[in-house]
């Protein structure tokens, strides 16, 4: 029997990368997706593709999620994926002497705001059940410092302490509503390509950025959504308030090379 069989699940900022990559692995394992992005063409597509269905939601618009909660009503997982790391427009100083409060503000709006949102929201679409999984995607920006991204460090790591606020809540209630957090390191989503380019030097460029990742790769959407899938199933019930690195080892620290 599919691992998510009977279930809805609503994955947010699921037009590309990690996001597309879960929708598709819950679709597989016979979960209804909700499918959500506030690009609304690249995310019918993705939609179509993957056969789910595509709502419009900017995560940062609590309008948004009030008509989110009209139309999907309730649900049994929630996947707050959407995030943005405040460069994509090009490159604005985010470090901690230089950034602007305006672009700080920018992505904490998207990233921690729209966290506080999708859980809130969840909350209220599980409830009634009395269970669910909410699955917030942080990452591995979240456990540690990041001179050159100060916002979305912070940001992230907002995410891993309000998954642990909203574990307990939910438990405090006497709900079987679970809250644990996922927290990537290097995964090969469109997010790298303009770093990496399509040049001959690709593969060198590659190399060098994960230099000091013990595996000495990438990693892969797909190696995230097999933990989304894990946490999303009745396999992991006893698991609330946890959080997941997938990062090739790099937080356990350096990989002794054999002589």
């Amino acid at each position: 029997m599919p691992r998510l069989q009977n279930k809805t699940c609503v994955v947010t900022g699921a037009a590309r990368g990690i996001g597309r990559a879960i929708a598709r692995r819950f679709h597989d394992e016979g979960a209804t997706v909700i499918l959500t992005d506030r690009d609304a063409e690249t995310g019918r597509a993705a939609a179509d593709t993957l056969d789910c269905r595509f709502e419009p939601l900017d995560v940062a618009e609590e309008a948004d999620w009030a008509r989110l909660a009209d139309i999907v009503p309730t649900a049994d997982v929630v996947v707050n994926n959407a995030g943005i790391t405040g460069f994509e427009q090009g490159f604005v100083p985010h470090d901690p002497e230089h950034a602007s409060l305006e672009d700080w503000h920018a992505v904490h709006r998207v990233n921690l705001d729209g966290t506080f949102l999708g859980c809130r929201y969840a909350i209220g679409a599980m409830k009634a059940k009395g269970a669910g999984s909410i699955i917030n995607i942080s990452s591995r920006s979240g456990l540690v410092g990041i001179p050159g991204a100060a916002a979305y460090a912070s940001s992230k790591a907002a995410i891993r302490n309000h998954s642990k606020t909203v574990a307990l809540y939910c438990a405090q209630n006497g709900w079987t509503i679970r809250c644990n957090s996922i927290h990537p390191a290097a995964i090969l989503t469109p997010i790298w390509e303009p770093m990496l380019g399509t040049g001959p030097d690709r593969a060198a460029k590659m190399a060098a950025l994960v230099a000091d990742t013990p595996l000495k790769r990438f990693g892969e959407p797909d190696e995230v959504a097999a933990i989304a899938v894990m946490l999303a199933s009745d396999e992991a019930t006893y698991v609330t308030g946890a959080e997941f690195s997938i990062d090739g080892g790099l937080l356990a620290g350096s990989a002794a090379t054999p002589g």
